[in-house]
């Protein structure tokens, strides 16, 4: 059996607050392949957190309190800080949903593209370089060299994302973590942003985590879907199969999707107190 790129086992995130440690993911395993899998649920589910708490990046006041984390093949559970620097960007990359925020203002494209070469690889200046124009043109962004000498704020949405995804690949990570990459698109766009990620991972044999709560989007690109629910992961299923989902959560999500046949009609609204008896 060939060993999965990425085993989260037993995974428990909890936060401190005046009544106490508050869970946020409730022991959770999952495991990524060289795949597209999607993390499925609603705001507050615990889906951010997850992608987090993989890459060592929770925020102060929060803690993974158990848990075993395995990237192509290194155990990561109880990393020391000073480690994270190897794993960050040469094994596993992370593409947030705003470039605005993910970007520094005050640094041109080349440059933060150009730092995981300079972190990760000992090439010359004029390699660095030549690998970020290749990486740039391959995320179709037309007229590379021009692109490199910008600032952040003169990109639009779709140019700052692709830009994001050629600093995160720069480097050519195993795993790349896409934590809802489309929602700041129009429409138009976000579809091209999927088949830039689509083409770019399968063409490296990639692993992908796609962080989404759009049901619609996942059945049209993920391979599979696991579905979380208050820090519960309830549902693991082929996304292509979530029109048919028998768990009554995913059910209650893909029923809840806004459509134009909705408009101006209830949604369904889920059980609580059944989905928690459903949960496995």
């Amino acid at each position: 059996m060939v060993e999965p790129l990425l085993s989260v086992d037993n995974l428990h995130v909890e936060a401190g607050g005046a009544e106490g440690p508050q869970p946020i993911l409730r022991g959770i395993s999952f495991s990524v392949g060289r795949q597209r899998v999607a993390l499925l649920g609603e705001s507050g589910s615990g889906k951010s957190m997850t992608a987090r708490a993989v890459l060592g990046l929770l925020p102060r006041g929060v803690r993974q309190s158990a848990g075993r984390i395995t990237l192509a093949g290194q155990d990561l559970t109880g990393l020391r800080e000073g480690a994270w620097s190897a794993i960050r960007g040469k094994i596993a990359g992370l593409v947030l949903q705003d470039p605005r925020y993910s970007l520094n203002p005050v640094h041109r494209v080349g440059r933060q593209v150009e730092e995981a070469l300079l972190l990760h690889t000992s090439l010359s200046r004029r390699e660095r370089q030549e690998r970020v124009l290749d990486m740039l043109a391959s995320v179709g962004l037309d007229n590379p060299r021009q692109v490199y000498r910008l600032y952040p704020a003169e990109l639009s949405g779709g140019m700052g994302q692709r830009v994001m995804i050629a600093a995160m690949l720069i480097a050519e990570p195993k795993l790349l973590i896409a934590d809802e990459p489309t929602s700041a698109l129009d429409h138009a766009v976000r579809k091209q942003i999927l088949e830039l990620l689509r083409g770019l991972t399968e063409a490296r044999g990639m692993g992908l985590l796609l962080i989404s709560h759009d049901l619609q989007q996942v059945a049209d690109f993920a391979d599979r879907a696991l579905v979380i629910h208050r820090g519960s992961i309830v549902d693991d299923l082929p996304a292509s199969e979530l029109a048919r989902a028998t768990h009554p959560y995913t059910r209650a999500l893909w029923g809840a999707r806004p459509s134009a046949a909705t408009h101006g009609t209830r949604l369904p609204v889920a059980d609580w107190d059944g989905l928690e008896e459903a949960r496995p």
